[in-house]
């Protein structure tokens, strides 16, 4: 029963490649009054994965939502899939997920399994993440709509944001890339049962485990790699911390499939948006083109990205390879000399 709706014929985008783009966004926000108050560590003026809010000297909660249209056709692996998108934001900020409220939206003509379904796959990976669902709200809509508002805890003194990349850092990740590319594929009937064997499997994988491995290290900046691809929000990396960053396009696990449909040209709406945005920081070097669309694709619950005191580099990445799906040395930190933020090589 909850295989006879095929929930991306629904919807005309999926995923995180259905985000309005960093540079539109940030032109949607322009001229907002921001309110200070002495609390609030992290606010949506940072461009960071959620807002934290300092409750007391040892505590302060994490806060973030995230919704999006099917990447899947079966509801409950959707959910699945959302839920862990969404959880993501708080271990990217180093916080543990506590409370999450629901977030959805319906056609009114929709089977009342296959909602069942989605909710319940949601609720199974909240419960794996140690949080609890708490409540939620729900909405009659044309298309299917699925995510969290998830809230966190963190040490007021251990939050990590994605501008505090300090000059000798090491990048590390943690997923491959082009889970964008595969689903646009897909929903064209082309991608391999493989290829999206290995997608989902990503996209349903909690960046739990990532989390609880780099807080014991020093780890300076950390951003969750999702709609803007990973020179999208390396961009923002840069740019918040004053560094540059140089990639070694080489040691970055791209997976073949994707980079197979990319040099064919097949490529998600999104991968243009994120583009638009960020490629004139970026010094593309030789790197093809088939490549560099990787490195924009939109990613949906993509792996942490890493800012590491290249003291611990290679013991973070020694742990994280027994428990994260591609544990990768991608690229380094330096001071920002003007011009380009990101160099390809």
């Amino acid at each position: 029963m909850e295989n006879e709706v095929k929930l991306t014929k629904l919807a005309k985008c999926a995923g995180c490649g259905a985000k309005v783009g960093a540079g539109t966004l940030a032109q949607l926000l322009e001229g907002i009054k921001t309110h200070h108050d002495p609390n609030l560590l992290v606010g949506f003026d940072k461009s960071d994965d959620a807002s934290v809010y300092k409750v007391s000297d040892d505590l302060a909660l994490v806060q973030t939502v995230d919704f999006f249209p099917p990447i899947a056709d079966d509801p409950y692996l959707f959910g699945q899939i959302a839920a862990t998108n969404a959880l993501s934001d708080v271990y990217a900020m180093g916080g543990e997920p506590k409370l999450a409220l629901n977030l959805m939206c319906v056609p009114e003509k929709m089977p009342r399994e296959a909602v069942h379904a989605m909710l319940r796959g949601g609720y199974d990976k909240v419960y794996e993440a140690g949080c609890l669902i708490t409540g939620g709200h729900s909405i009659f809509d044309d298309e299917p709509k699925y995510g969290l508002a998830v809230t966190g805890f963190v040490h007021p003194d251990r939050v990590l944001t994605n501008s505090g990349a300090r000059a000798g850092d090491v990048l590390l990740f943690t997923k491959p890339l082009g889970i964008g590319i595969l689903t646009t594929a897909n929903k064209a009937g082309l991608a391999s049962k493989e290829g999206m064997e290995l997608a989902y499997r990503l996209m349903t994988t909690l960046n739990k485990a990532a989390r609880d491995c780099m807080v014991k290290y020093r780890v300076h900046a950390c951003t969750d790699v999702t709609g803007f691809g990973l020179l999208g929000h390396l961009t923002e990396m840069a740019q918040g911390s004053g560094k540059e960053i140089t990639l070694d396009t080489s040691a970055i696990d791209v997976i073949p499939e994707a980079l197979e449909f990319a040099q064919m040209g097949l490529l998600p709406e999104g991968m243009y948006r994120n583009r638009s945005f960020a490629e004139a920081g970026v010094d593309v070097g030789d790197v093809p083109l088939c490549l560099q669309d990787v490195l924009f694709d939109p990613q949906t619950a993509g792996g942490l990205l890493m800012a590491v005191d290249p003291a611990d580099a290679d013991a973070l990445l020694a742990e994280l390879k027994g428990c994260v799906p591609s544990a990768q040395r991608i690229g380094t930190a330096a001071d920002w000399q003007g011009g380009k933020w990101i160099f390809l090589r």
